[in-house]
């Protein structure tokens, strides 16, 4: 190295954790602005030497060793700062620091600056985003509730926190400022990180339950409240200072919040009204946005406050309900989450040397302080929990999720480390404890807070078990504006009135394709401007999208509806659909085919992630299921005039009972035709059991015995909804006598051009070794729809028909998910095999036929009206 080119400086160390022993250590540090990028190891120098090879290869050690650790502890469901928290302890003095050539080829003390530097810069835009996701209206909207107990579970464990650490403080901190120390510690053990929070409830599956709304809005009181009371601590903190400075600090940090929403937010809010629909903001824009995160803390750095505070409140001037949010959040949560935030949870653990560990008693009072808070925190979110009638064992899960670390308390410990009032030794016991408090949030809450919480009194899972003039509460889930009219149409056909009302929750289901946490929008339709944005572009199209249940709701009677968006993976989606419809005690999620209508009338897949969504709510719906294939039924509904010409095929089995239950509220319908077909054995015919041609309309011959298990039960279910519909002339009933499958597929193509809809059972538990659907069975391709389904459904058949497939929610279906599964896992039989056997059924149409018994008057039912 040519020595006109050294620059000798000053060593400062205070943050980098080193006390100079040597006398070469006590004295200079070289610097050389040539030793940037290196000229390659071929010139005979290591990379290792010069600052940007170097810093390349650490943050490539620290983003691989988190990786590592979040997959390690993926089985335990911890949240992923842990992780990053635990890489930084592993690589730093505390274990492989212990190492020399680690510590000075890998991590040397000239490369910490640097690291330590693009860290702080990265934290500057995640509080940058966690400002702009933060809805600031949740906490008037939150309610007196959240609140207080936000400032239950912050006021308890701050006083015991500074009350313990004033008592201790000779043992705990030495060599440090005692009041500004307890601040700092009373500080760092009352607050919430509303981000590792958020990630947690995700993991759980309860961010879309009570609870989980509870402990957001009180993350989110509590969040908040951390930021002031940081910034005022801080200004007291400046023990160099004078009073009147401080005072001018906080003066300065007033008029920096205040500027920011009363100037910034508007001109923002601006902004993003002039961004014309389905359009994104410009690269100039968001270059100016990302400037101003910069500007925003260094004017905070300048007043005297922690730059991170500056680009939070900068963040919360950006309004979340606009392109304009939603833009940011996709440009950079990947990128800031992924590559810079680790960096910072990395430093703090290199940060944390347990070789300044000396005391044994100060780490356990250090302990101990910690501990009690914690027990602080707790109580006194359960006490208020209680105070307003929340159950026990929610306001104890309640009190560990508000007891959740990992992010404002590791800067709060930081900034007081920084500004040394913290000593090495207590910055890393609080480090570790924090750490470890995180982990145990998890196995606490999931064993405390039951799955079983709101089974008592959820009695009506299925259509069957309400009664007719009944309430009903269906769950209707669109992926796209194509599957609206079609669900709108099925919900006009089911009749709501007032005498028989139906409460729709319309769920818009939207791929998590980000690294943020699951969520749930809960949309209010007086103002669809006001959704949340902040997680995903799709999610700007929901209001668009339930306009139209709106308009609806508005024009029909009886009906109700709330819409409803949950973002989350396609993997755990059915997770949240599940919990949702068990939340809100709903008696049936219908769901919309993975393939929808082509302009040739064709299927085409929409996503193939979809199929498994419904597989997977088919094995796990607390409630019945409905998958709705649409192939016109939308179209026909909107015509003035028009009717619906409906066919039932009746197999047996509950999930034909439910698809009856359904149908009996659609023939209250006056645009609806009905015909009920009936498929049986002749063995079942000559059981006696059926309606005879010479019988009286809705008489039913005594059944002596069962042909098949659940004969009875599918008898009483005829017999009661033919005596239900006496008199109606639009509703029919008709048996057909088929010995095998293939007669079954061949009865069906008979009758394909005569009925706009067919409601069909899935037939999940059909009679064991039963002729009618065994093959349709082993070449069946879509067996989420069932034999009968996936027939309705095959290529060939006719491209107006839509179907409605119905599972029943039965106690005893544990099972079910099982052979949905294996069979979706099975290879798919070609459907050429299956046109072998529809060809071999149309040889024949004039299959075995009862005679046509109608309800009410005979009539030409095969035409539609």
């Amino acid at each position: 190295m040519a020595t006109e080119h050294l620059t000798v400086v000053r060593a400062l160390d205070t943050s980098l954790n080193f006390t100079p022993t040597t006398d070469e250590e006590k004295g200079v540090v070289c610097y050389s602005p040539t030793m940037i990028s290196s000229s390659g190891m071929w010139q005979g120098v290591s990379p290792l030497e010069f600052s940007l090879p170097i810093f390349i290869v650490q943050i490539s050690i620290i983003v691989v060793v988190t990786r590592i650790l979040v997959i390690l502890l993926k089985p335990f469901r911890q949240p992923r700062v842990i992780a990053e928290i635990i890489a930084g302890v592993i690589l730093g003095p505390s274990v492989m620091g212990r190492t020399k050539q680690w510590a000075e080829g890998v991590f040397p003390r000239r490369s910490l600056l640097t690291l330590e530097t693009v860290a702080h810069l990265g934290l500057l835009y995640f509080l940058f985003l966690i400002g702009v996701q933060m809805d600031i209206a949740i906490i008037r909207q939150c309610g007196r509730r959240a609140i207080v107990i936000a400032g239950a579970g912050m006021a308890l464990p701050f006083l015991i926190g500074t009350g313990t650490s004033f008592i201790f403080q000779n043992q705990i901190s030495i060599n440090v400022h005692q009041f500004p120390c307890l601040l700092f510690m009373g500080l760092s053990l009352s607050v919430t990180a509303f981000p590792v929070l958020a990630r947690i409830l995700a993991e759980i599956k309860l961010a879309n339950t009570d609870l989980g709304r509870m402990a957001m809005s009180s993350g989110i009181v509590n969040d908040m409240c951390a930021w002031i009371l940081l910034a005022l601590t801080l200004t007291v903190c400046e023990t160099h200072q004078s009073v009147l400075a401080s005072l001018w600090v906080l003066l300065s940090g007033i008029a920096f919040v205040l500027f920011n929403f009363f100037l910034i937010r508007p001109l923002m809010r601006r902004v993003s009204r002039r961004i014309p629909d389905g359009e994104t903001i410009t690269d100039f824009q968001v270059c100016l946005i990302l400037t101003g995160v910069m500007i925003a803390g260094a004017i905070t750095d300048t007043i005297g406050l922690h730059s991170v505070f500056g680009a939070f409140v900068y963040g919360l001037a950006i309004p979340n309900s606009g392109p304009l949010a939603v833009a940011l959040v996709e440009k950079l949560e990947d990128f800031v989450t992924g590559l810079f935030l680790p960096l910072f949870f990395a430093t703090s653990g290199l940060r944390t040397n347990t070789n300044t560990v000396k005391s044994p008693t100060a780490v356990a009072l250090l302990v101990l302080v910690f501990v009690l808070a914690s027990i602080g925190k707790i109580v006194g979110t359960t006490v208020m929990a209680a105070f307003y009638n929340m159950p026990f064992r929610e306001g104890l899960s309640l009190g560990f999720l508000m007891n959740t670390r990992g992010v404002v308390d590791i800067i709060v410990l930081n900034i007081g480390r920084d500004k040394e009032v913290l000593d090495d030794q207590s910055f890393a016991i609080m480090v570790l404890v924090s750490v470890a408090m995180t982990a145990l949030v998890i196995p606490v809450v999931t064993s405390v807070h039951r799955q079983s919480r709101r089974l008592v009194g959820y009695k009506r899972r299925n259509l069957e078990m309400s009664k007719p003039d009944a309430e009903i509460r269906l769950l209707a889930c669109v992926h796209g504006p194509r599957n609206v009219p079609s669900m709108i149409s099925l919900i006009d056909l089911a009749n709501p009135t007032k005498r028989s009302p139906i409460f729709v929750y319309a769920v818009h289901l939207i791929e998590l394709t980000n690294r943020a946490s699951s969520m749930l929008v809960v949309h209010n339709t007086t103002t669809p401007n006001s959704t949340r944005h902040g997680r995903n572009m799709s999610i700007s199209s929901s209001p668009h999208l339930f306009s139209a249940f709106e308009n609806y709701e508005q024009r029909a009677g009886g009906v109700s509806i709330q819409p409803l968006t949950t973002i989350s993976p396609y993997s755990t989606m059915h997770e949240d659909v599940c919990l949702l419809a068990e939340d809100k005690h709903a008696a049936l999620i219908v769901l919309p085919f993975h393939k929808q209508q082509t302009v040739d009338g064709g299927l085409e897949t929409i996503n193939p992630a979809i199929r498994q969504l419904n597989e997977k709510i088919l094995s796990s719906a607390p409630c019945s299921v409905a998958v709705l294939v649409n192939r016109g039924l939308s179209a026909s509904g909107t015509r003035p005039g028009t009717g619906h010409n409906a066919a039932l095929l009746f197999f047996g089995g509950p999930d034909d009972r439910e698809a009856v239950a359904f149908a009996s509220r659609m023939v209250e319908n006056p645009t609806v035709s009905l015909k009920i077909i009936r498929f049986l054995r002749p063995e079942d015919q000559q059981s006696g059991s059926s309606t005879n041609a010479t019988n009286s309309p809705g008489t039913v011959t005594t059944v002596a015995g069962e042909s098949y298990p659940g004969r009875n039960l599918d008898e009483n279910c005829l017999k009661e909804f033919r005596a239900r519909n006496q008199g109606n002339n639009f509703v029919g009933y008709t048996e057909k006598v088929v010995n095998n499958a293939e007669e079954v597929v061949s009865a069906i193509r008979y009758m394909e051009s005569m009925h706009q809809l067919y409601i069909v059972g899935r037939g999940y538990k059909n009679t064991p070794g039963s002729p009618l659907t065994t093959g349709l069975q082993e070449w069946s391709e879509y067996p989420e729809l069932g034999p009968i389904g996936d027939v309705l459904v095959m290529s060939d058949f006719t491209k107006t028909v839509s179907v409605l497939v119905v599972q029943q929610y039965v106690t005893e279906r544990g099972s079910a998910g099982a052979a949905t599964t294996a069979a979706s896992s099975q290879e798919r039989q070609p459907s050429q095999q299956k046109q072998q056997y529809t060809t071999a059924s149309n040889a024949d149409p004039n299959t075995s036929v009862r005679t046509e018994t109608h309800v009410g008057v005979p009539a030409a039912f095969g035409i539609s009206r």
